[in-house]
């Protein structure tokens, strides 16, 4: 009995590990379907390109509208608060409204939906025309349609409607 414990404890170890580098769903390229999404002003295509890391998790934004190119990733924290000195949003190009300059963004993230959904809450120091004020954005990634779709929700504290954006998952180069 007393080499048992050992052993089970092993096990334990050995499986927690398996599970914390298994691949999330979430992870890989997705891309918008302009005809399924809200309008995607200032930008003609956006891939959506996802890592999961532990806790942390990289929402990198592949933008493109013509021939200019531009490419940024929020990485979040599920397991705490963090800030983000560059935070981008999608809509900022085409609304001119834009974040104070070095002034971090405080951000917050949370699996729900046993790790079906993904929370993310943002509130940038933006400027704006009659000055600075806090924009606060409540985002949720959605898998959907059998982890082949992301659905992304967006509430922003400057608009009356929200955003919905839908992505279709790109297949994996070999």
């Amino acid at each position: 009995m007393r080499f048992l414990r050992p052993l089970l404890f092993a096990a334990l170890l050995l499986g927690a590990a398996t599970a914390a580098n298994a691949s999330s769903p979430f992870e890989g390229r997705w891309r918008l379907d302009p005809a399924r999404s809200s309008a995607l002003d200032g930008w003609q295509q956006w891939d959506l390109v996802i890592s999961v890391t532990g806790t942390q998790v990289s929402l990198r934004h592949d933008m493109q509208w013509i021939a200019t190119k531009v490419s940024a990733i929020n990485v979040v924290d599920t397991a705490r608060p963090t800030s983000i000195a560059d935070f981008f949003r999608v809509e900022q190009r085409h609304m001119a409204l834009y974040p104070v300059k070095d002034h971090p963004t405080p951000v917050s993230a949370a699996w729900l939906d046993d790790h079906r959904t993904l929370r993310v809450e943002a509130q940038p120091l933006i400027e704006g025309s009659q000055g600075n004020f806090v924009m606060r954005i409540y985002s949720e990634y959605r898998l959907v349609e059998g982890d082949n779709a992301l659905l992304l929700i967006e509430l922003h504290s400057t608009r009356s409607r929200p955003l919905v954006y839908r992505f279709t998952k790109v297949p994996a180069e070999k």
